[in-house]
């Protein structure tokens, strides 16, 4: 048996097993009955990740036994054109057509108001009459708009909650507020009407295969408990780029902006796992309440320590899409001063990370498509191999060693060295890597896509990867600030051309706090002879002439 198909051998068995838990769910005889909803049926998210995301965990075996599906919106629509509509998004092969069809049957649609107590009365009734039985589970996903948040989240605990012994979760997407009032003010209003462990804020970063490596990374290899600290870490960088501009969106995005889009959830969640300490256990609590310990220890972010921008349209590109600027989208204001590009320095002022930077960095319609973690260690004192430093009658610098986390696309964990350069006398030197590259290691191996990571989560109870109010409050704490600094006119935005790698604002930033751009290190696509893709995390960083992986 070859080692693809023995890792696959293993993987299938933990899948079983969980199989056999899920089945059972919340009943020692598997009668009870479970009722998922999907409120916003009719929307994008719901289109284009839920329902495709709840037939994927149908389809494998990952949804309880006795469980039904019932979309709810005010638009009067069918089952029928909810799945035409997400359809194409569905990924259907031929041989599931008759699992496919058995799943659509199990959908309902109700319609109704946001607001209106006799609506979620007569959902209640309809769903009892659906289900069978008044003291299903039920599962409410908010997929919808956050100002409607408050008057749905009220009107299902008052109308919609199951008969004993049946429990409810209620899962909310993100944003969760538009500033630290705002979110206390909604976490104020879900108090009332919830408790914590009823509670699931959703973020979706939380579901990514490596972003939940990094805790058996960092916690399983004796190689990293030593160095992970301020001793050996000059500068942890966290990035997230998109290839793609706002697409029509504008007018939603402009209230947001990109560090409330990004940078104080999905970086902001990624930081306080790579910076937390041991947890006790792998228990939900445990782990939270150490992201929630190094969330207290960041002071604000400072003005000196921003870099704000905002895309153009690319006038030379024969791509209509890259021609726009943000600003030429629907719904923007033409004034719009809303960043589309921020890097903020963070710094954790505990006895771990006390001095190294943490370079937090996000942006749109920029050159490629990516999410990484860069762990970049301190310089090798001594000297030893200077004098075999020189190329070409340059002197050169030895390159840092650097751990990458690349969380998409195409997941891997590869650690850049320094190397002999082969076939040469002496010592000359050039960077390389120890690679693990998911596609090829674990080929064969199917990696969940996060909202099947996170709604299987929901359905057994497990709140690893979900925000606790406590961890969002800290969030909001830390860039609420900023966010009014940018509001007031006080920090430049820097326009950058569709298509470009970033800000060169941002890599002199990032370089002034101590994060290096130099070496020899070359990309193995590269180093083949063939040309690598954008998805193989190249970056250039025009500010300093270098070109980094």
């Amino acid at each position: 048996m070859s080692l693809q198909e023995r890792v696959k051998e293993k993987v299938d068995c933990i899948y079983q097993r969980l199989r056999t838990h899920v089945t059972n769910i919340g009943s020692s005889t598997g009668s009870q009955r479970h009722v998922f909803f999907v409120f916003g049926a009719s929307g994008d998210l719901a289109k284009k990740k839920i329902y495709p995301t709840l037939w994927w965990l149908y389809r494998d075996g990952f949804i309880p036994e006795n469980t039904c599906f019932i979309g709810y919106a005010r638009s009067e629509l069918t089952v029928e054109k909810i799945f035409q509509n997400a359809a194409k998004y569905m990924k259907v092969q031929d041989d599931e057509r008759e699992k496919y069809e058995q799943f659509i049957k199990i959908n309902s649609y109700v319609h109704g108001s946001y607001d209106k107590a006799e609506d979620f009365e007569r959902l209640n009734k309809e769903t009892n009459k659906i289900s069978g039985q008044a003291t299903a589970h039920r599962f409410f996903y908010l997929a919808l708009p956050p100002s409607v948040y408050g008057n749905v989240s009220e009107m299902i605990s008052k109308h919609c909650r199951p008969e004993s012994p049946g429990f409810l979760r209620l899962i909310v997407e993100k944003p969760f507020g538009k500033d630290l009032e705002s979110s206390n003010k909604l976490s104020e209003h879900l108090n009332k009407f919830y408790s914590e462990e009823e509670l699931y804020r959703i973020d979706h970063y939380l579901g990514k295969e490596m972003v939940q490596n990094i805790i058996v990374l960092r916690f399983s290899n004796k190689i990293f408990s030593r160095v992970w600290n301020r001793d050996s870490i000059a500068a942890v960088n966290i990035i997230f780029k998109e290839d793609i501009g706002t697409q029509g969106r504008g007018g939603y995005f402009d209230e947001f902006g990109i560090i409330r889009d990004v940078i104080q959830n999905h970086l902001m969640q990624i930081l306080s796992i790579v910076a937390m300490e041991k947890p006790r256990s792998t228990t939900g609590e445990d782990i939270r309440d150490e992201k929630v310990k190094v969330l207290r220890c960041i002071a604000p972010i400072k003005i000196e320590d921003v870099v704000i921008g905002q895309y153009i349209g690319d006038k030379d590109s024969t791509d209509p899409e890259r021609q726009k600027g943000y600003l030429d989208d629907d719904g923007v204001p033409k004034d719009s001063r809303t960043p589309t590009y921020a890097q903020v320095v963070l710094f954790i002022n505990n006895e771990r990370w006390d001095g190294v930077p943490f370079i937090l960095r996000a942006g749109k319609a920029l050159n490629e498509k990516k999410a990484e973690i860069r762990i970049q260690f301190r310089d090798v004192p001594g000297g030893m191999f200077d004098e075999e430093l020189t190329e070409h009658g340059v002197k050169g610098t030895l390159a840092r060693d650097e751990l990458v986390i690349r969380v998409q696309p195409n997941e891997a964990i590869y650690l850049k060295v320094n190397t002999k350069r082969p076939g040469e006398m002496g010592f000359s030197i050039e960077g390389t890597e120890l690679d693990l590259t998911y596609n090829e290691r674990y080929q064969g191996v199917k990696l969940p896509d996060a909202y099947e990571r996170l709604i299987l989560d929901v359905f057994t109870g497990s709140k690893i990867n979900f925000v606790r109010s406590d961890e969002l409050q800290e969030a909001w704490r830390i860039v609420d600030p900023i966010l009014a600094e940018i509001d007031k006119k006080k920090v430049p935005v820097i326009p950058y051309k569709f298509g470009a790698v970033g800000l060169r604002e941002a890599f002199a930033g990032a370089a002034m706090h101590g994060y290096i751009y130099t070496g020899t290190y070359v990309w193995k696509d590269e180093r083949s002879g063939s040309i690598g893709s954008p998805s193989q995390d190249r970056e250039r960083s025009k500010s300093f002439g270098k070109e980094k992986k």
